[in-house]
């Protein structure tokens, strides 16, 4: 096992605490949790806010957050991890097996001294608390040759880097460009990069800037930079694929009798008319109203009937519902 000097010497990144970021408690339940993210997102979020620079920073942070402690897997590694990994005196101590995340590609670099050099990302959304522990790493990478060539090798090119990548959907939708910077540790140099988020980019995709990874060795090429996006959670929707799913709270008469409703849309709120009889689980589709997806064609918006019962009736409600069960013979 690493000895924690040596973990918290090379980890020097800043603890994150997810729970106070979303103002839940440590027990909180996974619909705590979502609920809080929701409020904060919507409050929050770059398109509604005055101050769009704080927002958008907060809006990031609200996103890591949710993306660890909606995770069952993350939370309970968070949870392992302690916010006094990097305390004076005991200092943290890994739970038996854990390691943290790192990135990087070629010969998959020790991070604890092989060799390879670390990198430290600035730009693409998460913190490097994220990345050293949950993302793609900090850019660690070694050479993928497995050192630097002796006596008349063959050059050798150099590893890939790789970290994630925040993508929002209005992003996704539109496009973008955004300037993301790289420390090497090994010379603490900052290199700033002007990286092109290209319209009905998806979950898990690469954007691959070539030549920007580690230097080669004996005249070897460099390897490549890659950012894998990773979709930032948003309030309204979830993501399924080029589709987008938006859960409707609908009242139980509302479900009965049809309404005519207000649904939002990455391009504003538009009316949908919902069908008498609608079924609590049921799907009503908006058409082209989801991601572009690789053809450039968009998916669809669907709109999850959630028909929610009152939990507190007044003596009136209760006689007229119960009027309703004679009705149907109950």
């Amino acid at each position: 096992m690493v000895p924690a000097e040596k973990f918290a010497h090379d980890m020097a990144v800043q603890f994150r605490d997810y729970y106070e970021t979303l103002g839940v408690s440590k027990t909180a339940t996974e619909e705590e949790i979502k609920s809080a993210f929701r409020k904060l997102a919507r409050k929050h979020h770059p398109d509604v806010a005055k101050d769009k620079a704080t927002a958008e920073e907060k809006f990031k942070q609200i996103n890591e957050a949710y993306e660890v402690l909606s995770d069952p897997a993350k939370r309970q590694k968070y949870d392992q991890l302690g916010a006094d990994w990097n305390q004076p005196g005991g200092g943290f101590q890994p739970p038996p097996g854990w390691r943290p995340q790192r990135g990087g590609g070629g010969g998959g670099a020790n991070p604890f001294g092989d060799g390879g050099v670390e990198f430290e990302f600035g730009g693409t959304g998460f913190s490097d608390f994220f990345e050293a522990f949950f993302g793609g790493g900090r850019g660690q990478a070694g050479y993928g040759g497995g050192g630097f060539p002796r006596g008349g090798a063959a050059p050798a090119r150099g590893s890939d880097v790789e970290a994630d990548i925040m993508v929002t959907l209005e992003e996704a939708l539109h496009g973008s460009k955004r300037t993301v910077s790289l420390r090497r540790s090994s010379d603490s140099k900052v290199e700033t990069y002007q990286v092109r988020i290209p319209r009905g980019v998806h979950e898990g995709q690469r954007i691959r800037l070539t030549g920007q990874g580690e230097a080669g060795a004996g005249g070897g090429k460099r390897g490549d930079l890659f950012l894998r996006v990773r979709m930032a959670r948003h309030p309204d929707f979830v993501v399924e694929g080029s589709d987008l799913v938006h859960e409707l709270d609908l009242a139980p008469w509302q479900a009965v009798l049809g309404a005519e409703v207000q649904v939002p849309t990455l391009e504003g709120h538009v009316r949908l008319k919902i069908p008498a009889g609608t079924q609590s689980g049921q799907r009503l589709r908006l058409r082209e109203r989801g991601l572009p997806n690789a053809s450039g064609n968009r998916g669809d918006l669907y709109v999850l009937a959630s028909v929610r019962v009152p939990k507190k009736l007044s003596d009136a409600e209760r006689a007229i519902w119960q009027q309703l069960a004679q009705l149907h013979g109950a």
